[in-house]
């Protein structure tokens, strides 16, 4: 089921999304395999990855897509997202 996403965490949603397609594609998953992994819909699995859409999931989904990619959430998080001290630091 998706969620509405509020524009403070529309990029979050999207990054995340790419960093479980990535993780999936390197799997050697197909959106199917990992949805019945995951025990969700292919459909919610579509959604989540597509490019430019931000589609909210509850964590227990989150959690669900972490087992099944055999990754620990935090560092599927991590994967998908910079730190703010990254994005604020001007010196870059």
């Amino acid at each position: 089921m998706s969620k509405d996403v509020s524009f403070k965490n529309r990029d979050r949603f999207i990054q995340l999304g790419i960093a479980i397609a990535t993780l999936r594609k390197l799997r050697g998953l197909s959106q199917y395999q990992l949805a019945e992994k995951a025990n969700v819909s292919r459909s919610l699995i579509s959604s989540i990855e597509a490019p430019g859409i931000a589609t909210g999931f509850s964590l227990e989904v989150f959690f669900n897509i972490a087992d099944a990619l055999d990754v620990d959430p935090v560092d599927l998080i991590e994967a998908s997202v910079f730190p703010d001290k990254v994005i604020k630091n001007k010196n870059i």
